[in-house]
């Protein structure tokens, strides 16, 4: 039988191989993201934008690690952003024709939404618009965890 020192010995070990693998998923993004676009290609792309949105961090499921707050700014080519995500893996740019807040609501619309790309940067970031996407078919643009079907944030642009 295993006695209570080797039992404890062995819950602290698989504790601290949690925390550090849970660690590990929530830093690797930040270590391997490229750089931010700088204001200058930010603000190039908000300069010719037709629409504005701003992402709210008090969003229904929103939380402490998934949030996004800022100024999303949509033109013809570009969506751009200024302002912080919460960092984390796979992270999708998408387009809705309504205004979503929740990982149910998403789901629900996933069909009828526009994937527009990744979002691979944490402060700003631009992403390139698929050819001939209108943008007034849509209304809200949402950033969405794919790997682990989390909601980060939306912004109503219309």
């Amino acid at each position: 039988m295993i006695n209570r020192k080797a039992l404890l010995l062995i819950a602290s070990h698989v504790a601290v191989a949690a925390a550090g693998f849970a660690a590990g998923i929530y830093a690797l993004p930040i270590l391997i993201a490229p750089a931010a676009p700088t204001a200058e290609e930010v603000n190039a792309v908000a300069q010719q934008s037709q629409f504005t949105g701003q992402f709210k961090r008090n969003l229904k499921d929103s939380d402490s690690l998934h949030w996004g707050e800022g100024i999303v700014s949509l033109s013809a080519t570009a969506i751009s952003f200024t302002g912080k995500l919460a960092p984390g893996p796979d992270y999708k740019l998408y387009l809705s024709p309504e205004f979503v807040e929740t990982e149910v609501d998403f789901n629900r619309l996933k069909s009828s939404m526009l994937r527009v790309g990744d979002v691979k940067t944490f402060d700003n970031f631009v992403v390139a618009l698929p050819d001939n996407v209108e943008l007034a078919r849509y209304t809200t643009v949402i950033v969405w965890c794919e790997t682990f079907g989390q909601f980060i944030t939306a912004a109503q642009y219309r």
